[in-house]
């Protein structure tokens, strides 16, 4: 069995709270001349931790960005690093990536690395963009010979060209994420690691990166990727892993990671099919919510088949005579992707004048439309081109399950995508004589 091109063991990273290191000379001269002078030059103050963070913080005032981290990653594999704001990601990125030291544990790897960690890492300031491309390379373990045949590839993939020969100090930070991505992504590495950098990049760009990416994974080498974009990441990667306030909370497939942390962090999605809204919703001078129902034949439920349409009954009440008032829900997939939204009278040809009194509104979503998988229905109400009714969305979570009428020559097969509407097809046979195909 290959070697793991990764190996992470009991890794951990410990910050001493609100103290400071001097990494240059400056930084360490400046350092003593306060501690004779009886100043704290350089010192930062304790921050303030969030409440999820409190737990990494030891009885001894040490912050634990990581704690016991263990993992491989197989050669060619591509695994995409998930997690909230502050849960380590990025300081287990540049652990990989040798910016940091571990405080425990130990990493081992096998191959040669390129990283894309924080924008313009590696580029020395002072030297243009093309003398830091073999500078680069150069710290890849690259020749020159190999560098040179790669040069106009990268040069051309970062669409600075007029700007080649100036010094990178006066890029914008676009432009050092096109040359470092460019860099990192064109000079052969076994192993290639990127950080959310690229939501630096303009979105042609961003694009264009996730191809060469793409590109990347089907060679065959190996790709970590942070990212909180989840449709990149389940379109992108084969496994994952998720850390949560510097632990690794779990790994697996893709789509099992990734539906595991959503349901995590959607704290305020409802499982109910019988909503009192009378509690939730915050009463408004114009507009007050009353309930929220899930229908399907008849009964209140958010677990539905496929193959039966849904009815979605809302209960209302308009407290004075108002223009252009509309409720609506939209209907959401668990990587936050909108799918599709429908207005109570959007169909009207001009904006309506809603009277006082109190309504019952309901809308069916048409049998086969869903695809067997977990969405996120929301119910808003606004007035047009005003303001927003409810301080906030009411969230119901629809678990969709296989229905009779789809795929019932194929049980086993689930159709691609996030819908699956049950179109309707005409086939017929245009030449009834011919003769068998080959087989």
């Amino acid at each position: 069995m290959p070697l793991p091109a990764i190996r992470v063991e009991n890794l951990g990273k410990r910050y001493r709270l609100g103290a400071t290191h001097s990494h240059t000379l400056g930084e360490f001269v400046s350092a003593a001349a306060g501690r004779l002078l009886g100043r704290r030059i350089g010192h930062i103050a304790t921050p303030k931790l969030p409440d999820n963070a409190s737990k990494q913080v030891d009885e001894d005032g040490n912050f634990w960005a990581l704690k016991d981290v263990s993992f491989d990653v197989q050669p060619g594999e591509v695994v995409g690093i998930i997690g909230r704001n502050g849960a380590g990601k990025s300081t287990l990125l540049k652990i990989l990536s040798n910016i940091v030291s571990p405080s425990t544990g130990r990493v081992t790897i096998h191959g040669r690395v390129a990283s894309l960690v924080e924008v313009g890492t590696g580029f020395h300031p002072e030297l243009t963009g093309s003398e830091n491309i073999y500078l680069n390379g150069a710290i890849l373990g690259m020749t020159k010979a190999e560098i040179r045949r790669k040069f106009d590839e990268i040069v051309a993939f970062s669409e600075i060209d007029h700007f080649i020969n100036t010094p990178v100090k006066r890029y914008s930070s676009g432009m050092y994420v096109r040359l470092a991505f460019a860099v990192a992504a064109h000079l052969d590495p076994e192993i290639l690691i990127v950080d959310e950098v690229l939501a630096v990049g303009d979105i042609a760009f961003q694009r264009k990166c996730l191809g060469k990416l793409g590109d990347v994974a089907h060679q065959g080498r190996t790709v970590l990727f942070v990212s909180h974009n989840m449709p990149v990441i389940r379109a992108m990667c084969t496994t994952a892993a998720c850390l949560e306030n510097g632990s690794l909370t779990h790994t697996g497939t893709c789509d099992t990671v990734l539906d595991t942390y959503l349901l995590a962090t959607s704290t305020q999605t409802s499982c109910a099919a019988d909503i009192d809204c009378t509690q939730i919703a915050c009463a408004d001078p114009a507009f007050a919510l009353r309930r929220i129902t899930i229908l399907q034949q008849g009964a209140p439920t958010t677990h539905v088949s496929a193959s039966l349409p849904l009815d979605i009954c809302l209960s209302y009440t308009v407290l004075h005579t108002t223009i252009g008032l509309h409720v609506y829900i939209q209907l959401y997939d668990t990587d936050d992707t909108l799918l599709f939204e429908s207005l109570h009278n959007g169909s009207y040809a001009d904006v309506p004048t809603v009277p006082r009194g109190t309504y019952s509104s309901r809308v069916r979503i048409p049998a086969d439309l869903l695809s067997p998988r977990r969405y996120e229905l929301r119910i808003l109400a606004s007035i047009h081109n005003a303001r927003s009714l409810l301080p906030s969305p009411i969230r119901v979570r629809l678990d969709v399950s296989p229905g009779g009428n789809a795929n019932r020559a194929y049980p086993g097969y689930l159709t691609a995508g996030k819908l699956s509407p049950l179109l309707e097809w005409e086939t017929t046979l245009a030449i009834p004589d011919s003769p068998a195909p080959y087989l």
